[in-house]
């Protein structure tokens, strides 16, 4: 069985007027936006920290600090691609993701599907295998915030061959002797499978 790793995300964002809304990469009209150093999404924020924690890469905070001014304003959608570029560096892949919006307004349960088809398509991967699910702050006191939390289950890739069976029957010595002459015989695995994406250019995306 493939080795399997779950990553767990967590973000907020106060409202802020004059400021575009976008939340899991899809543009919503509202009087709002959500307050931040790059585009406020809070929803994808999330979902970067979640694949990055999977594979402990650290946070979304360690690829992409405030401090610097080159993500002011930028797209979230680009912080999702780093972290997948880590868990396919990792030698993983996403199965299938779980999120909860937390916020007054608007009303997410009208465009869910829209945000789930974005989502999927950012983490190309089928939106049956997405989840997006919305709740009000009920006695929290954080009408003015929007909260994200997200839950990622990713896998092993099964990019390399399986080792060959090295244990045959004692009844069978036949079956040992093709199982060595197979492994002389092979030619070296293709480790190249798992090695990282090239870079993108970030100078063109500030």
């Amino acid at each position: 069985m493939a080795g399997l790793r779950i990553g767990y995300g967590f973000d907020s964002h106060s409202f802020k007027p004059g400021v575009p809304l976008v939340i899991g990469g899809l543009r919503i009209e509202h009087t709002e936006g959500l307050a931040g150093h790059s585009d406020g999404d809070v929803l994808l924020h999330a979902i970067t920290d979640a694949l990055l924690g999977a594979v402990s890469a650290g946070d979304i905070g360690t690829f992409f600090p405030p401090s610097d001014d080159r993500w002011k304003g930028a797209d979230s959608s680009l912080f999702v691609r780093t972290a997948m570029e880590e868990i396919a560096t990792a030698g993983y892949r996403i199965v299938n993701l779980d999120s909860v919006l937390v916020l007054q307004r608007p009303k997410i349960v009208p465009i869910a599907g829209d945000i789930r088809e974005r989502v999927a398509e950012i983490l190309e991967i089928p939106a049956r295998n997405v989840g997006i699910k919305a709740k009000t702050p009920e006695g929290l006191n954080q009408d003015g915030v929007a909260v994200a939390h997200v839950t990622v289950l990713l896998e092993e890739i099964a990019g390399l061959d399986e080792p060959k069976r090295m244990v045959a029957e004692e009844e069978d010595p036949e079956e040992m002797e093709v199982v060595v002459r197979t492994l002389i015989d092979e030619p070296p695995h293709n480790m190249s499978r798992l090695g990282r994406k090239p870079a993108f250019d970030t100078d063109d995306l500030t």
